[in-house]
């Protein structure tokens, strides 16, 4: 079997000398080339593993060597060498298709794990790995097709979408697609670590640092070193973790806490959240230029609403799962069943559907689901309810609108407030605990009788009880 190549493009001859000895002793062989035409011709004529490229060469710019390889040999990773600091060339290259980038001067270091990297790439993996996302969906076709793209690459991946979407199984197949695959896989929810444990816990602290440091301790983002770091819920980063967040892309070295000299990492970022990132940029929220890193591919996650026509094969497959961990025969879903499900928007996406199909199963008697075990106009139902409320407070307050207020305003409901908000998704627990709270107190805890008053039935009142923890 042949040896990988390596294509090197670079009119320094020092620098193309030390890179292929550098390579040589990696068991790679290596061809060179001191222009972009030179390096055209070698590529129409040879089969090769990786490009490595100079940014400035003598008849143009590394970036049109890029976008070539993009339109004639789109499978040949292809990594740019870039002036130190010059990260907007970088993120530009990065853009255009670039497995990667490394700074000049050269750490061969970092040189020799970026080309392992690009080697270990296997043409056509992410593609079939893609196929692990459920749905048929156009929808869910490009989102595959992107998986399979941004795979390839080692750039930055910000993965956009509503709660509930399943950001973080999307962010799973990219890691499992690419080149990284058997390194780690970090999941860190930026919005659970309290901002004063953040920096210690992302970059890691020597021991004496602070009080209770009694042990060096490695971080979060070296404990993906080879693999990939997921900031999911990114926006919540504190402006001061925003700074170091940027430092770790731009610089690829982190600074434990207590530590004098910066560290060499190797990861890959991938982020997400829920919330509008540019928009926040817009309120100062989110620091403008970690916006542009963190984003330099976006990869949208459609809402479940968006592809109706998955739901059916989506049910299945998590009925299956449920069952399984229930050790349980799998129900089958009734076409009326499935009817309803199609019907209803699904504000909370894939995972309101698991949580559905979750309290349907509990429900149902025999091995099928039926209409009357999904429940959803249940749910909808308080909605309507507490949109009603609301309706009903304004023209109360209307009419009485020179009538002392007993509640300040800051003090609503928590049904009222989730009622003005349009909540069904994330608030639609609370809209439901507070219909639900109401008709108990109104019925002095009988349950059987606040069921007949919300219009549901006693079991289906029992397990939501259960469920929003109204004990």
């Amino acid at each position: 079997m042949s040896k990988p190549t390596v294509l090197v493009v670079d009119d320094e001859p020092d620098l193309v000398e030390l890179v292929s000895l550098t390579l040589n002793r990696m068991n790679l062989d290596t061809r060179s080339a001191g222009d972009l035409a030179g390096a055209r011709a070698l590529l129409q004529s040879e089969t090769f593993d990786l490009c490595l490229t100079d940014m400035r060469l003598p008849d143009g710019d590394g970036l049109d060597l890029v976008a070539w390889i993009q339109e004639h040999r789109p499978q040949l990773p292809v990594a740019v060498i870039t002036a130190h600091g010059n990260v907007e060339a970088a993120v530009r290259a990065l853009k255009l298709g670039a497995f990667d980038f490394v700074s000049k001067p050269l750490d061969l270091g970092v040189m020799r794990k970026l080309v392992a990297s690009a080697i270990r790439l296997g043409t056509g993996a992410a593609a079939r790995r893609g196929k692990a996302l459920v749905g048929q969906s156009a929808a869910m076709a490009q989102v595959r097709d992107l998986v399979a793209r941004v795979a390839r690459s080692q750039a930055p991946v910000y993965i956009s979408g509503e709660s509930g979407v399943g950001k973080e199984l999307v962010a799973r197949l990219v890691h499992e697609s690419g080149p990284r695959r058997e390194g780690p896989f970090v999941p860190v929810n930026c919005g659970a670590i309290p901002g004063e444990l953040m920096e210690s816990e992302l970059f890691g602290h020597k021991r004496g640092a602070f009080t209770g440091a009694i042990a060096d301790s490695k971080g979060l983002v070296q404990s993906a070193e080879g693999g990939t770091l997921f900031l999911d819920e990114v926006a919540d980063l504190p402006l001061h973790m925003q700074v170091k967040l940027l430092r770790l892309i731009q610089e690829k070295t982190i600074r434990p806490v207590g530590e004098s000299r910066e560290l060499p990492v190797d990861v890959r970022i991938l982020s997400a959240t829920h919330k509008d990132l540019a928009m926040l940029v817009a309120q100062g929220r989110f620091r403008e230029d970690l916006y542009y890193r963190v984003n330099v591919i976006e990869l949208r996650v459609p809402a479940l609403r968006e592809r109706v026509e998955d739901i059916p094969e989506l049910a299945e497959v998590i009925i299956d799962r449920l069952a399984q961990r229930l050790q349980l025969d799998p129900p089958s879903l009734s076409a009326e069943a499935l009817q309803q499900l199609a019907s209803y928007p699904f504000p909370g996406n894939v995972r309101e559907l698991e949580n559905v199909l979750e309290r349907a199963m509990t429900l149902c008697d025999g091995n099928v689901i039926g209409a009357a075990d999904i429940q959803l106009r249940d749910l909808v139902r308080l909605q309507f309810a507490a949109e009603s409320v609301q309706s009903s407070a304004r023209g109360s307050a209307a009419s009485d609108a020179s009538r002392p207020v007993a509640q300040d305003a800051g003090t609503a409901s928590p049904t009222m407030d989730a009622a003005a908000n349009g909540a069904l998704g994330s608030q639609l627990e609370e809209v439901e605990r507070a219909a639900i709270i109401r008709a108990l107190e109104q019925t002095r805890y009988n349950k059987t009788a606040a069921a007949k008053l919300l219009g549901m039935t006693f079991r289906a009142l029992r397990y939501r009880i259960k469920k929003l923890g109204i004990e």
